[in-house]
C-alpha cells in the first residue's frame, strides 16, 4: 500500500512510529546495534523509502496503534540480538544436511500478485526414525527452529523487497498430508512454536497461510492451537481438503506457477517448457459428458511433448493419434485410466495429423481442463545407427 493511499488517522500513526522509533535508538545507549532491520536503517536521519514499508508492518500488526507497534518492534529487535540472527546466515553447516534434504521447505513460483510461494511439506518427516532424529529432543527442535528462521531470513534477502510498489511479504502453503498420527507429534509441536516465532517476529511477511491436504480430525487440531494466533493472523488461514487442493491453489496461483505436485504444471529444471511458451489453454467439461481436446501436428517427424490436468480429477483419460492419411492407423498412446494427477507426455510423430486427449467426466461436477503442448523436430534414433 502506497503512502497516499492511507487513511489521516494511518499516516497519524505512521509518523508517530518514526517519531518514537528515533527517540527509542537515540536515547537508549543499548540500541547502538539495533539501528537497522532487514537491511533497512531505522533511524529516519538515514533517510530511505524502504522504512515505511517496515514500520507499516509493524502498525498493521497491531491496528495502527503506535504505542504497541513501537514495544512489538522493540521486542523483535532484542530477540533479533539476542537469538544471534545476524550470524545464523553465516553458520551454516553440514550438519543441517539432514534437515535440507528433507525438503520439508522451499520456495517454487510467485502467485498472481507478485508474491513468492513458499512451500512447507512435512511427510517427508515420516521416514524412518527421521521425525524423531531431527525433532524429538529440544535440542534438536531447537536446531530446526534456527534452520527454519535462517530459510525465512534468505527468503527475504532473495526474493523479498521493501521498496514502495515491490512485493514485501509471501505466500504459504502448508502440506499436512500424514501429519496427524502420533509419530508426527514432534512434527506439530514444531509448527506450532514456528507459528508462534514468526508471528512475533516477522509480522505481516506472509499474505496467506493456505493449508493444503487438511483431513477432518485437522480442524479438532487447529481448535487446540488457534488461541495463540492474533485475529489478523487468524484471517489470514485458508484450509484446503485433498479434493479442492488445485482449486483452491488456482485462486491465487496461476497454474504454470504450481507445482506438479499439487496438480500444476510447474516441474523443478523444466527444458520443456519455459515462461515464453509455457502458457496453458483452458477448456470446460460438463457433469456427464466427454471431452476431446485435439493438438494438431503439422509437420511430419517432430516430438510432441504436452501437459495435461484436470481440476477436481474423478475422470477417466485416454491419449490417441489420429493421422490425416486416411489409410494410416490410429495409433492409441495411452490406454484408458483414472486421471489422478497433473501428467506429461510425449510421442514421435512420423506423419501429420491430430492427438486426441479424450477426458470422460461420470460426475455430475463441471471440470477445468488445463493443458499445453509443444513440438520440435527430431531425428529417429534408428536414422542414425
Amino acid at each position: 500500500m502506497a503512502l497516499e493511499d492511507l487513511k489521516p488517522s494511518e499516516k497519524n500513526a505512521l509518523f508517530d512510529l518514526r517519531l518514537k522509533l528515533q527517540n527509542f535508538l537515540t536515547s537508549d545507549p543499548t540500541s547502538s546495534n539495533l539501528s537497522s532491520l532487514w537491511g533497512v536503517p531505522l533511524l529516519h536521519s538515514q533517510s530511505n523509502p524502504c522504512l515505511d514499508t517496515v514500520l507499516l508492518k509493524f502498525l498493521r500488526a497491531r491496528d495502527f496503534n503506535a504505542d504497541e507497534s513501537l514495544r512489538m518492534l522493540q521486542r523483535r529487535l532484542r530477540w533479533r540480538e539476542e537469538y544471534g540472527v545476524d550470524g545464523i546466515l553465516e553458520q551454516e553447516s553440514d550438519s543441517d544436511s539432514d534437515l535440507d534434504f528433507c525438503g520439508t521447505t522451499y520456495m517454487c513460483g510467485f502467485d498472481r500478485e507478485g508474491h513468492p510461494v513458499c512451500y512447507n511439506v512435512f511427510r517427508s518427516f515420516r521416514q524412518s526414525g527421521l521425525c524423531r532424529k531431527t525433532l524429538g529432543t529440544k535440542g534438536s527442535c531447537e536446531r530446526f527452529l534456527r534452520w527454519r528462521v535462517r530459510f525465512m531470513e534468505k527468503g527475504i534477502q532473495e526474493f523479498l523487497s521493501f521498496e514502495p510498489g515491490k512485493a514485501s511479504a509471501m505466500l504459504q502453503v502448508i502440506d499436512l498430508k500424514d501429519s496427524l498420527g502420533s509419530s508426527m507429534k514432534e512434527v506439530r509441536s514444531a509448527m506450532e512454536r514456528m507459528i508462534k516465532l514468526f508471528q512475533d517476529n516477522y509480522p505481516e511477511f506472509v499474505v496467506k497461510n493456505i493449508f493444503v491436504n487438511v483431513s477432518f480430525r485437522y480442524y479438532t487440531y487447529h481448535a487446540l492451537f488457534s488461541p495463540l494466533l492474533t485475529p489478523r493472523t487468524k484471517s489470514k488461514f485458508v484450509f484446503v481438503r485433498p479434493s479442492k487442493v488445485t482449486e483452491t491453489l488456482l485462486k491465487y496461483i496461476n497454474l504454470e506457477n504450481i507445482p506438479n505436485t499439487y496438480g500444476g504444471f510447474k516441474r523443478e529444471n523444466d527444458e520443456e517448457f519455459s515462461a515464453e511458451n509455457g502458457k496453458a489453454s483452458e477448456a470446460s467439461l460438463k457433469g456427464g459428458s466427454i471431452a476431446i481436446v485435439e493438438i494438431a501436428i503439422t509437420e511430419p517427424r517432430v516430438t510432441l511433448v504436452w501437459d495435461i490436468t484436470v481440476v477436481g480429477w474423478e475422470v477417466m483419460y485416454k491419449e490417441e493419434f489420429k493421422p490425416d492419411d486416411e489409410f494410416s492407423y490410429n495409433i492409441l498412446i495411452q490406454e484408458e485410466r483414472k486421471l489422478e494427477q497433473s501428467m506429461r507426455n510425449s510421442f514421435y510423430f512420423n506423419e501429420t495429423g491430430k492427438l486426441a486427449l479424450t477426458i470422460e467426466n461420470k460426475t455430475f461436477k463441471k471440470k477445468r481442463i488445463f493443458y499445453r503442448s509443444k513440438t520440435k523436430p527430431t531425428i529417429p534414433s534408428y536414422n542414425l545407427l
